[in-house]
């Protein structure tokens, strides 16, 4: 399995960006998508997640600029992200949990780059 990010990129505050990340493989089925912001300290904090089902969660400083969704059909997840601020500066990484040898588990894309200028 692997995944594929993409979308980052340098934007001025209050600009958009829209990340996406695509899973390829032999994808049984998905549990749930989501996107993670790795700052300064290379912790990877959760910004935003949803699951099969269409459940979100978002961390509470992206409530109301972010907008997650998920295409099960493509194994895709978005992030629209608006009204950027300097503080979403970071690389953002994606993870599914997803079935791909008879059990679920966790895979990672590669990070992608948001940079936000003030």
């Amino acid at each position: 399995v692997q995944l594929q990010a993409s979308g980052g990129g340098l934007v001025q505050a209050g600009g958009s960006l829209r990340l996406s990340c695509t899973a390829s493989g032999n994808i049984r089925s998905i549990n749930t998508m989501g996107w993670y912001r790795q700052g300064p300290t290379n912790q990877r904090d959760l910004v935003a997640s949803i699951t099969y089902g269409g459940k979100t969660n978002y961390a509470d400083s992206v409530k109301g600029r972010f907008t997650i969704s998920g295409d099960n059909a493509k194994n895709t997840v978005y992030l629209q992200m608006n009204s950027l601020k300097p503080e979403d500066t970071g690389v953002y990484f994606c993870k599914q949990i997803l079935d791909a040898a008879g059990y679920y588990a966790q895979y990672w894309g590669q990070g992608t780059q948001v940079t936000v200028s003030s």
